[in-house]
């Protein structure tokens, strides 16, 4: 990583679809929680794959497998150093955060979760950390339970001591909340949750774009993000996994790759980590580009990255003040560039919908977190989150809009 603070706002450039215009205006995107948008090294990684080394990975003793096998192996290895993990065969590629917590919530059930046990999970998940288990605690006549949050949106972990029963059997929670910005404690909670014996696993989907994860350092026995949140491509995720856990759980899917052995007789052998969890032709060309992503980003580097957001996430919430009958939603002392908030009598999608008119992408409605707009008693938010980037010329854009459209639908 670089230690000198870098030219920030010269790496916008590197950004195609951000010189592009929206209804003849210039784009402004602050929908970046959803996904981010790419660099053109790594779109032109994705098309020298197809247009040069496309083949299948493995097993093929032709020179583009070969050569293709050693690139994606490779990239394992790289996503093991940017999260600090011991083995690169804890690097399981999925197809996404929310397919990594299916592939636990599956496969941990399947083997260790019993009628009357418990999944402990947080009142403010994304639904793809709150579905799948409850999914697994119906299968297994388990019951789900979750830690609440305050008024500021933080966790109320004075309960945590009371909710971490011998009954629970793993903990599950975000490090950084899509909808509030939220950044939880969660070395703090692993320690905790293993002082009882509980394995907890991290949805970190938008975490790592914002902060240096160590997944050592944290202790966390499972660890998920998503590509598209991070500058890569969509359709490519990671799954951590501690060695002994992954080999203590059975596979996910069935077919090639996570075998040793088939026989219609004997039945079937499976495959040594990581590939015991990896059944199908794999994504290759989206791995590529994820290993691209992270070089990108990390040259650039992860701690002068947050430094930006941070000041476009003060200086948006200053501007936002001055605005009458907005209410901004979570709030609390540590958290990322997220920004949701209300407009008293306003339905966030008319507000969404006319800043769209103006060439600003927010993003509105509940977030794929439904219990967090229950526990506020709304229906939804509009979010404006901020990458590295954006400027505050743009936040100047966005408010001026966000004045106007708020003044027509009074």
């Amino acid at each position: 990583m670089t230690s000198k603070a870098p030219d920030i706002l010269a790496f916008r450039e590197d950004f195609p679809i951000l010189k592009r215009s929206v209804y003849n205006k210039p784009l402004v995107y602050f929908d970046n929680a959803a996904t981010t948008q790419k660099p053109q090294v790594v779109i032109d990684r994705i098309v020298k794959y197809y247009a040069e080394e496309n083949a299948n990975i493995h097993r093929g003793v032709h020179y583009l497998s070969q050569h293709s096998t050693m690139a994606f192996e490779n990239v394992r290895e790289q996503v093991r150093l940017f999260l600090n993990a011991n083995h690169a065969h804890e690097i399981i590629f999925t197809r996404g955060t929310t397919e990594s917590i299916n592939l636990i919530a599956s496969s941990f059930a399947s083997k260790h979760l019993l009628a009357g046990d418990e999944i402990l999970i947080t009142q403010m998940e994304h639904h793809s950390n709150i579905v799948p288990w409850q999914l697994a605690c119906e299968a297994k006549k388990a019951t789900l339970k979750y830690i609440p949050f305050n008024e500021p949106g933080e966790l109320e972990l004075s309960l945590l001591d009371k909710l971490l029963t011998p009954r629970v059997k793993l903990l599950a929670l975000t490090h950084l909340s899509n909808a509030l910005g939220t950044i939880n404690p969660v070395k703090e909670i692993i320690a905790k949750a293993h002082q009882k014996g509980i394995p907890v696993l991290i949805d970190g989907a938008q975490a790592v774009a914002h902060i240096k994860v160590d997944v050592q350092e944290l202790d966390c026995d499972f660890y998920c993000f998503s590509g598209h949140k991070i500058y890569g491509p969509m359709g490519i995720g990671v799954l951590y996994g501690k060695e002994k856990w992954l080999n203590d759980l059975p596979p996910y899917q069935g077919g090639g790759e996570m075998i040793k052995t088939v026989s219609l007789e004997k039945g079937t052998t499976y495959n040594d980590l990581p590939f015991k969890f990896e059944a199908g032709t794999p994504n290759v060309s989206d791995v590529l580009g994820l290993e691209t992503a992270l070089n990108y980003i990390q040259n650039i580097g992860l701690e002068h990255i947050a430094a930006w957001e941070n000041k476009l996430l003060t200086y948006a919430s200053t501007k936002l003040q001055g605005i009458n009958g907005l209410q901004v939603i979570g709030r609390a002392k540590h958290k990322s560039s997220v920004l949701s908030f209300i407009v008293e009598g306003i339905h966030p999608y008319d507000i969404g919908t006319l800043l769209d008119k103006m060439g600003i992408a927010v993003r509105t409605g509940h977030h794929c977190a439904q219990p967090v707009m229950d526990r506020y008693g709304i229906s939804g938010t509009v979010r404006a989150s901020f990458s590295f980037y954006n400027t505050k010329e743009e936040i100047d854009v966005f408010c001026e809009a966000l004045k106007k459209a708020i003044e027509m639908l009074k």
